[in-house]
């Protein structure tokens, strides 16, 4: 990650003038001469200040804010809050996307269009990266097993549909477990950043394009198949299908093989 500095304008050096009635060199002090050296300390002053660009801002306030890096441990309230707030601020342009970008195009071929994965950042205890979903292009329902994800829409319009494991619920099978809805909506760019967590907040869900879509995803610790942090795919069955009983707002989640 790069930082830039900042310096503008020419520094002059002031020059002595010569007494006209004599060749003794003289040193007068103008308010104009005042003026250039208060410019001049200005300059310096302005050229020690970095600007830091929002890439860099988020990459350096997820690892303050996964400095543990340890599965199921949630980031402290104050922690949060910083990181939405960094990714609140984040646009488009500042990670190098537009709509106009060719993996933003439907194309007919009869079948779901295929969603991009642009891989920005990875380590041990996170990642940062973009999802570019087409217009109907879909993100399968899935689960971030004892991790915290912020999912920021950086344009277009989104449905997206989450779930939370019902604790203690009886399951069918090994592979199905009953789920209650955590969101079932539309979401328009510009909007607040998503947060979900381990245990809740909709940590399985899915995406939706309704337009052309990008979306800045972290997620802290990331997957990991030797760490126990398996990316699995879902069914989503009404409950009344198994119990014939209809409750809207509960699922059974069967594991996709």
């Amino acid at each position: 990650m790069r930082t830039g500095t900042v310096v503008s304008g020419r520094v002059r050096k002031d020059l002595s003038k010569t007494n006209p009635n004599g060749n003794i060199p003289v040193v007068t002090k103008s308010i104009a001469s005042e003026n250039r050296s208060n410019s001049r300390k200005k300059i310096q002053r302005r050229s020690k200040k970095t600007i830091i660009c929002p890439v860099q801002k988020l990459f350096d306030t997820c690892k303050k804010v996964f400095a543990n890096g340890k599965s199921g441990t949630v980031p402290s309230q104050e922690n949060i809050e910083m990181l939405r707030a960094v990714l609140d601020e984040i646009k488009p342009e500042d990670v190098g996307v537009s709509p106009k970008m060719p993996f933003f195009r439907s194309k007919e071929t009869g079948r779901s269009p295929l969603v991009t994965y642009l891989h920005i950042y990875a380590c041990h205890r996170f990642s940062i990266c973009i999802f570019c979903l087409p217009p109907s292009g879909v993100i399968p329902l899935h689960n971030h097993p004892e991790m915290t994800v912020f999912s920021k829409l950086l344009f277009g319009t989104m449905h997206i549909k989450s779930y939370d494991w019902v604790a203690d619920s009886p399951q069918p099978s090994s592979d199905t477990r009953l789920a209650k809805v955590k969101v079932d909506s539309d979401f328009t760019a510009p909007c607040d950043t998503s947060i979900l967590y381990p245990a809740h907040g909709g940590n399985m869900h899915c995406f939706t394009a309704k337009t052309a879509c990008a979306v800045l995803d972290v997620l802290g610790p990331p997957y990991s198949d030797p760490a126990g942090r398996h990316c699995t795919y879902y069914f989503d069955y009404p409950f009344s299908s198994f119990s014939g009983i209809a409750f809207e707002t509960f699922s059974m989640l069967c594991i996709r093989i």
